[in-house]
C-alpha cells in the first residue's frame, strides 16, 4: 500500500469507500503478514526461553554460523507450531501471539536457532495484530526476500542464521527507520535484561 498503513488509508476514505476498501482487502487482512493463519499455539513453553533447547542441538544464542539444514531435520527439532511458521511460512492468528502486548525489557531471538533478532527498545505498539519492531539488533540478523504469495507484493523477513520465516517488513513504521517489522510471536524467544 505504498507506505500508508491500512488504518490511515481507511481514515482518509468516506464511509461507503471505506467499507468497500475493507471488503476488497479482507483476503489480505485474513492472510496477515504471512501465509495462512492457524489458531493460537497448542502449547506455550513460557514467555521467557532458556539459552538452550532440549532436543534442538542447533539452538545457540552465541553461535552465528549459518545453518543450512533440510526441512526434514527442522521437523525433528522444532515444535509443530514453530515448524509451521518457520519452515512452512504460515502465520499465527492476528492478536493472539504472546509478544503482541508484551513490554519486557530485553532481547528477542529466533525460536528455531537462537539468533539475536531485535531489542525491546525497538518494539512499538501497533494495530496490525503482531509484535512490531522498527529495526533489527544488527544488519545481518535478518535477510529479506520478495514475497508475492496471496496476490500481494511484500518483503519477507527471514532469520539471517537459519533462514526461518519470521514475518514481513513494511514502510509504514515510526522514526527513525520508518520500518515496521511485523513478526510472528511463535518464532520469537525472549530473554530479559540481566539474565
Amino acid at each position: 500500500m505504498g507506505g500508508l498503513s491500512m488504518h490511515s488509508t481507511v481514515r482518509c476514505l468516506k464511509a461507503p469507500q471505506a467499507v468497500l476498501f475493507l471488503l476488497l482487502m479482507l483476503p489480505a487482512l485474513l492472510a496477515g503478514c504471512g501465509g495462512a493463519t492457524f489458531p493460537e499455539n497448542e502449547k506455550d513453553d513460557s514467555m521467557i526461553s532458556k539459552q538452550e533447547k532440549p532436543g534442538n542441538p542447533y539452538y545457540s544464542r552465541t553461535d552465528t554460523t549459518t545453518l543450512d539444514l533440510p526441512d526434514s531435520v527442522w521437523a525433528k527439532v522444532l515444535t509443530k507450531e514453530v515448524y509451521r511458521v518457520a519452515r512452512q511460512k504460515e502465520t499465527e492468528q492476528a492478536f493472539s501471539g504472546k509478544f503482541l502486548d508484551f513490554e519486557g525489557r530485553g532481547s528477542y531471538f529466533c525460536a528455531a536457532c537462537g539468533n539475536a533478532l531485535f531489542r525491546s527498545d525497538a518494539k512499538f505498539a501497533d494495530t496490525c495484530g503482531w509484535p512490531s519492531f522498527f529495526e533489527p539488533v544488527r544488519e545481518k540478523s535478518i535477510f529479506y526476500q520478495p514475497d508475492t504469495s496471496h496476490g500481494l507484493v511484500r518483503t519477507e523477513v527471514i532469520c539471517g542464521r537459519c533462514g526461518a520465516h519470521l514475518g514481513h517488513v513494511f514502510d509504514d513504521g515510526p522514526p527513525p527507520t520508518g520500518k515496521r517489522f511485523c513478526m510472528n510471536s511463535i518464532v520469537l524467544d525472549f530473554e530479559p535484561d540481566g539474565e
